[in-house]
């Protein structure tokens, strides 16, 4: 890891060691899945396929998820902005105040059903 990365960027990029498990993990499974259809196992060059599929476009969706977190990570300036503090307070508020009408929207229709399927005597 490079000295002059703060602590943030070292923990945001991944290891090595993963990189190049990932890529032996597909150099393997491609491998093992032109291996086993010289052999005639179909169903077994499948399985190699279906995994080298997985493995890829696993890895091809992380590498994006890391670009696209290293692009948006914000700064400890924007954090510490008051306008971001009085926006999460009023985010905090609007959640609260949704979950109580998601609250009282439950219970008048359990009220409702209540009395719609008591008899009536």
């Amino acid at each position: 890891m490079a000295p002059h990365l703060s602590s943030d960027q070292r923990m945001n990029k991944p290891s090595r060691f993963w990189r190049t498990a990932a890529v032996v993990f597909l150099v393997v499974n491609a491998l093992g899945g032109v291996y086993a259809l010289a052999q005639g196992e179909q169903m077994h060059a499948e399985m190699h396929l279906a995994l080298f599929g997985a493995a890829f476009v696993g890895y091809v969706f992380s590498r994006a998820a890391q670009a696209r977190s290293s692009d948006f990570a914000p700064t400890s300036s924007e954090i510490e902005d008051p306008r971001v503090a009085e926006l999460q307070r009023s985010v905090d508020a609007m959640a609260l105040e949704l979950e109580r009408l998601g609250e009282a929207q439950r219970f008048r229709e359990k009220l409702e059903i209540e009395t719609r399927d008591k008899p009536q005597t």
